[in-house]
Formats: C-alpha cells, structure tokens, sequence
C-alpha cells in the first residue's frame, strides 16, 4: 500500500476515497486505541469507541481548517468520543454517587506521586491499572494527566464542581501508589523465590 502525505490523507479522506480512509486508519490506529483504552472498562470497548471516533473523523473532516495539528485535531474527537460514550453509560449514575459524598477540600501537596513504581511497571500493567479505577476518577485522571486538561475544564467536561475533580486525581494517585506498592512487594517476593 503506498505512503501518503497527511495533506493527501485530508484530500483523500474529504473525497471519501476508501484507500485514504484506510490508509488513514492503519497510520493512526496504535496511537488512538491507547487513548480509547485509558477510558475504556476493556480493549473491546476500546476497539468499539476507536471505531466510533474514525466514523466522527471521516464525517467531519471538512471542518478541519487546515490550521494547527490534524492529529490533535483527531486526539480531541477521540478524547471526546470517550467522554460522550462515558456520559451516556456510566457517568451519569456514577457522578450523582460521587458528587455529594466528597470532603470539603483536598491539600494540593498531598497529591505528590511516587514515580520509583512507575520506572519498574511495564505501560500494559500500568494501563491494566488505570483501568480498574472507578469510572468517573480513570475518566478525571485521564483528562488531567494525558489530556492536559485543567480541573476547571475537567468541571465544565464532566458538570462537576473543581473540588469535585481534585478529590477524584488525588483518589486516582493514591489508589495507584497502593496498587504500586503492592505490585512492587510481588516482584520483589517473585524475584527472591527464584533465587
């Protein structure tokens, strides 16, 4: 199959040409499902929202103005794609749970990570972690964290107060501490058996 340039994969893919679209596809397809599977419960409901996103970038294409990055253009329909499945199926019971349970503040330098667990953690374990999280804090976690969000645009995405988004990034870096330290423990004990 040939190589095109992205401004060819536009053109194409604008014109409905299936080759493009294809070729569109196959390029971007690694990097999109790993964004779909940080908010996804499992690899097929990342597959399905991956998919889903696609549909969105090949119908909507033309707004794309040529101005800026088509892959962050293509980021942000997948990002929200997510967000609109996980508002539809899961966040609306889980935000009226979450929302009235929540302490008054949350210290900003409790929040501190521990990254020695993260250098020893391969990204499919870590990415098998992040997706055991509870919903609404993975889908917090994940706005903030990789999508660079600020937790007063996390508040406007998800129709929850900023406290609300701190409380569930500091939920999300304790529960991972913790998983951490325990994964840290079983390698370690692993690690001693062999010897």
């Amino acid at each position: 199959m040939p190589v095109y340039t992205e401004q060819e994969l536009i053109i194409g893919c604008r014109k409905q040409i299936r080759q493009y679209q294809e070729q569109l596809y196959k390029q971007y397809y690694s990097m999109f499902l790993l964004v779909c599977a940080r908010y996804a419960k499992d690899m097929q409901d990342a597959e399905q929202l991956l998919n889903d996103g696609f549909l969105k970038v090949y119908t909507h294409i033309n707004s794309f103005k040529d101005k800026g990055s088509f892959e962050g253009w293509m980021r942000r329909i997948m990002v929200n794609t997510c967000l609109d499945y996980l508002r539809s199926n899961y966040l609306r019971d889980s935000l009226v749970m979450h929302v009235n349970a929540l302490p008054p503040t949350i210290a900003e330098n409790s929040m501190a990570v521990n990254n020695s667990g993260l250098e020893q953690i391969e990204f499919k374990e870590l990415l098998k972690l992040v997706q055991e999280l509870p919903v609404i804090t993975r889908t917090v976690f994940n706005l903030f964290i990789f999508e660079g969000f600020n937790h007063k645009e996390i508040a406007a995405q998800l129709d929850i107060s900023e406290k609300t988004s701190h409380w569930h990034i500091h939920q999300a870096r304790a529960t991972l501490q913790k998983k951490l330290k325990k994964n840290e423990l079983l390698n370690v004990r692993y690690e001693v058996k062999r010897i």
